[in-house]
């Protein structure tokens, strides 16, 4: 019996009649890495172009947001405008350049500057502005003093009516507890005008010179200020002021007595339709 015979190498099932597989393998694997690489030529080709896209588009945005953000600095005023925003600066300069010089010339030692502008420097500084420096003084106050005031009230019906005394230092002190960040007026206005007034003034609320008919003035505007125009349902004619000073405890370990009497200085009534003038009730 004759043995089967034996295909032929690259005539078997699957392969191309007279094709070698040998060498048929490596046309086939050479065709794929072509292709391979012609893909990722191809990709590279794509990303390299989306790129450029990309960077073009982001270069035509940042134009774009630079001229908006140079359009934003740049507001379009008119020259006017330009002008009063120039000449408001400058006036707000000048006004705190002036401010600092005249608080200096107060603050300073006596100078030939001081002294030929004194005038205008303390006219300027009181009562508003004036600085003191008893926060150093060897001796510090020992007292308590509350800043009272009452008014004169005429009622729709022609009749006059007294009030009685409002501490004012009080509800000063009431707006300040337990604040964090007290008003420097609360705490001050009210305190240097009363100490203002009883050092220019004498013996029976006589004004000493032209301060003290200014320290007038200021007492009796602050409590016009804190009472109003109307008042109990009517309206303010007079006002007055008055201090109450209570001496500080002594320690306990001084032989120093305390002293608990209260004591009063009362201003004369002032007229509200005639600011300034002090008139005896």
């Amino acid at each position: 019996m004759e043995p089967p015979e034996m295909p032929e190498p690259g005539t078997g099932p699957g392969t191309d009649p007279g094709t070698d597989p040998g060498a048929g393998a490596v046309p086939v694997v050479r065709a794929g890495a072509d292709d391979r690489a012609a893909d990722g030529a191809d990709g590279a080709a794509g990303t390299r172009a989306d790129a450029e896209a990309g960077t073009d588009a982001d270069t035509d945005a940042g134009q774009a947001s630079g001229e908006a953000a140079g359009t934003g600095q740049l507001p379009s005023l008119s020259t006017g405008s330009w002008v009063v925003v120039s000449l408001a600066v400058a006036a707000v300069a000048v006004g705190v350049v002036f401010h600092l010089a005249m608080v200096f010339l107060h603050v300073a030692p006596s100078n030939t500057a001081s002294k030929e502008y004194q005038s205008t420097v303390d006219s300027y500084i009181y009562p508003e502005f004036e600085q003191n420096w008893k926060l150093f003084a060897p001796d510090p106050l020992q007292q308590n003093i509350h800043v009272q005031a009452r008014a004169e009230v005429r009622s729709p019906d022609g009749r006059l009516q007294t009030t009685g005394w409002v501490d004012l230092t009080a509800v000063d002190l009431t707006g300040i507890r337990h604040t964090v960040a007290p008003s420097h007026t609360r705490q001050n206005e009210l305190r240097r005008a009363w100490s203002f007034y009883t050092s220019s003034h004498g013996t029976n609320n006589t004004p000493t010179g032209v301060r003290g008919q200014l320290s007038q003035e200021y007492v009796q505007r602050i409590v016009e200020n804190r009472f109003g125009p109307q008042l109990n349902g009517g309206d303010v004619v007079r006002v007055q002021a008055r201090s109450a000073t209570v001496w500080v405890a002594p320690p306990s370990w001084t032989d120093a007595k305390p002293n608990n009497e209260t004591q009063y200085q009362e201003t004369l009534w002032w007229s509200v339709a005639t600011s300034g003038q002090e008139k005896a009730s």
